[in-house]
Formats: C-alpha cells, sequence, structure tokens
C-alpha cells in the first residue's frame, strides 16, 4: 500500500534548483501550466489487474524477473519534484511524480559489469534507449501518480517510467519492459530522427 504523500520521501530533481523560472527553462522552450497530450497512434488499453500483465526485467542482469502492478504499487514508494521538458518546445515546472524509484528495480536485477543502456519496452511495440547511469539517478522513478491522482492513460498509465533531466519522450509511457544492454541501440523516436541522448539544456533534439 503506497504511503500517504506527507510520509513518503521527497526526492527534489536538481534542475529545479537552477533558480527562478527562467533559470529553470532550457533554451527555445515555452512554460505552460498544462500538460499536453502528444503521442503516436492510440492510447493503449490497458488492464494492469490482468493476469497477463507483468513488468519484465531482462537482459545484461544476473537475475531476470517479473512484476504485477500490485506487486509495483506495494514496493517502497517515493516523490520526485521535477520540471518537465518536452521536445515540442513546451516545458512545465514543480511537477510531483510518485513511483518506484528505477534504482531499487535495476539492483534487485543484479546488472552485469557489462550493462551500459537500457531499453525502456512499451505497449504497441513502443521503445525508447536510456544510459543505464542516467536511468538509475534518485529522481528517476517507475511512477504511476501525478501531482497526487493515478496518471491517466494519455500519459502513460499505468506505468511510466521518469527520466526527468532529459527531453520527455525519454519517460517511456506504457512501460511493460527494461531491457539492460551492453550497447546503445535506437529506440521508436530515435530511429525516426530523434536524438540518441535528449539533453534539453544541450538542445539535443534531433540528430545523433
Amino acid at each position: 500500500m503506497t504511503l500517504p504523500s506527507t510520509q513518503r520521501p521527497l526526492i527534489i530533481s536538481p534542475d529545479t534548483l537552477r533558480g527562478s523560472s527562467k533559470d529553470r527553462t532550457p533554451p527555445a522552450q515555452a512554460l505552460t501550466a498544462k500538460w499536453p497530450v502528444l503521442h503516436y497512434g492510440s492510447i493503449p488499453k490497458v488492464d494492469p489487474h490482468n493476469p497477463d500483465w507483468r513488468l519484465r526485467i531482462f537482459g545484461q542482469v544476473e537475475n531476470e524477473y517479473e512484476l504485477t502492478y500490485d506487486e509495483i504499487r506495494a514496493m517502497p514508494a517515493v516523490d520526485v519534484r521535477c520540471d518537465m521538458h518536452c521536445v515540442t518546445h513546451w516545458s512545465r515546472l514543480d511537477n510531483v511524480f510518485t513511483g518506484v524509484p528505477t534504482r531499487a528495480i535495476i539492483e534487485r536485477a543484479k546488472p552485469r559489469p557489462s550493462a551500459k543502456f537500457v531499453m525502456c519496452h512499451s505497449e504497441a511495440g513502443f521503445t525508447v534507449n536510456v544510459p543505464l547511469k542516467e536511468f538509475i539517478t534518485d529522481d528517476c522513478l517507475l511512477a504511476y501518480a501525478w501531482d497526487g491522482q493515478d496518471i491517466t492513460p494519455e500519459h502513460g498509465w499505468p506505468l511510466r517510467g521518469l527520466v526527468p533531466r532529459l527531453y520527455l519522450w525519454k519517460s517511456a509511457k506504457w512501460l511493460r519492459g527494461i531491457e539492460l544492454r551492453n550497447t546503445d541501440a535506437p529506440g521508436f523516436w530515435e530511429q525516426n530522427g530523434y536524438h540518441m541522448h535528449g539533453d534539453p539544456w544541450s538542445e539535443e533534439r534531433f540528430g545523433w
């Protein structure tokens, strides 16, 4: 059972500490109070309580394993206060996501020394690549709630990754698998021209 917010640890993403709203807004971004909905194709219809739903952790690990949604929701949760930056030029400041630290998920899998990258696998075949060291920083989550409410389907319910220091497409919606790899590889959007890394402060929007 997820603890009340007053009892959960609160992690502050470092980018929120840059100063004023202007200082916290990367180049060529515009602030918004809304959370625009952007995705390719239709929203997947997901029942996380279906016996077939599992989150799989596999690849360059010693302990491949799977988790049900109820098992994920029963794990110790934290809140992360962070800013969101979309490659389509909008930013939203001071979001609070709730979920399970990615570091706990990865450590349980016992990564091999060769594991350097993560490929996130989502519903409908979507994938996204992230360097492992950036996927397990303190402000990265497997998130299921935003600002005190369950994340809505259009934003990735029942589970999405959260990697707040990179452009938002790196925070995979509708997450179903985490693959640890020894080599990098482009995910869905990277194969379609987006940057392999995605740092908003360096405007790594397109190209390799």
